[in-house]
């Protein structure tokens, strides 16, 4: 019997070849994209350029939404089948900073460059691509840059359009700019939360127990760091950020805790939450100090098995390209699609080159190995491949 992706896996090589002719394209979608601040609820005029690219491919429905997500759609051949591709458009990066973004012979370097310009450029850039091709699918293909994705976000954005939608969506994938080799099929459950320590006015630095933000919240972390946690199901809590202090001879008044609790039970997020919510009342009680905790975006677990069509496909793909798959659990997009009960999977388009406090830098190369891998899935799920029976 004949292999059903034979044909798909063989024609990788030439098409991989094929794409550095559209080097130009997607940099410069990369560029223009990357260069417009777009921090978390202020996609605005990413946006505007994203649906901008897609009326110049002549999609149809190029258009936005209440949340701010952009969107349009390729029509395929007979439209029997949706599928939802999308990029987050927010950046962790704050519309003060320096977004310039440098092109280098084998490199892109800027702010966001790898979460998610090159992502969204993908996104912008593939209706151009598949025409330059020659590859036209059975099926309707809508593209999205997804608003309200990151932080408090929440994905705000994509779980929105899911809820709200009338099309039908059969397979999901979320597009990552890195990294190459990513293959997500699960979500962890994971609660991303803020505590905030400060004293009030006139605060009684002679009381017993009485100390600076900072010890208070060194006490917090250490008792945090003193809670259980399984390793079946395996559970984490991760320490992102601290915040506290003026400078010298000043005794800090206020600080800023960031933390994520993950693991692959739902219950278990519940449970440490309520722990480390007791914890922050008790100490602040202890000092006098006020203290509040604030969740600011939740996940649920779930995924589609590893067996499943379409995430044994893509592995197929990755191991024709010679492309080490790194199978880990998502925080983007996917979580949204595993709520709706869309099988979906995240992927990763080039290779971190450096990452610094200020800009992040992604091989071009790799680029092309990422986009075919991406392709060749289209083309997979399109024929019916990845489906599950």
């Amino acid at each position: 019997m004949k292999d059903k992706m034979s044909e798909i896996l063989n024609s990788i090589p030439k098409m991989e070849e094929n794409l550095k002719a559209i080097r130009d394209v997607l940099l410069t979608n990369l560029v223009m994209l990357g260069e417009i601040p777009s921090p978390t609820f202020h996609e605005q005029p990413r946006m505007n350029f994203l649906v901008n690219r897609f009326n110049q491919y002549n999609l149809i429905n190029c258009s936005t939404d209440e949340i701010g997500n952009g969107l349009g759609i390729l029509p395929g051949k007979t439209g029997e089948k949706n599928i939802l591709l999308v990029a987050h458009m927010d950046s962790e990066y704050a519309e003060k900073t320096d977004h310039t973004i440098s092109i280098q012979p084998n490199s892109v370097t800027g702010p966001g460059v790898a979460d998610n310009a090159l992502g969204l450029a993908v996104i912008a850039s593939l209706p151009y691509i598949l025409e330059k091709l020659g590859i036209e699918l059975n099926s309707n293909l809508v593209l999205m840059g997804s608003a309200r994705s990151l932080g408090a976000g929440n994905l705000e954005g994509i779980r929105f359009f899911l809820d709200n939608t009338d099309i039908n969506i059969s397979t999901g994938l979320s597009v990552e700019g890195v990294r190459l080799g990513r293959l997500s099929n699960s979500a962890v459950g994971m609660a991303r939360c803020e505590v905030h320590y400060w004293v009030p006015e006139g605060y009684d630095w002679t009381q017993f127990g009485a100390v600076s933000s900072i010890v208070t919240v060194n006490e917090f972390i250490n008792r945090i760091l003193e809670i259980p946690t399984p390793n079946r199901p395996s559970t984490n809590i991760v320490f992102s950020s601290i915040s506290s202090g003026r400078g010298f001879s000043k005794v800090s008044t206020e600080a800023e805790l960031k933390f994520e609790i993950q693991s692959e039970s739902e219950e278990m997020v519940e449970q440490l939450l309520q722990q480390i919510n007791n914890i922050a009342i008790e100490i602040a009680s202890k000092t006098a100090s006020r203290v509040v905790v604030k969740e600011l975006s939740r996940r649920k677990p779930g995924g589609i098995d590893f067996s499943h069509p379409l995430v044994t496909n893509a592995r197929r793909i990755m191991e024709v390209m010679d492309i080490k798959p790194r199978i880990t659990p998502s925080m983007s997009e996917l979580s949204a699609f595993i709520d709706a009960g869309i099988p979906a999977l995240t992927i990763g388009i080039s290779s971190f080159e450096t990452i610094e406090k200020s800009a992040e830098s992604v091989k071009i190369d790799p680029m092309y190995k990422g986009i075919a891998q991406l392709i060749s899935l289209l083309i997979a799920i399109d024929k019916g491949y990845c489906d599950e029976y």
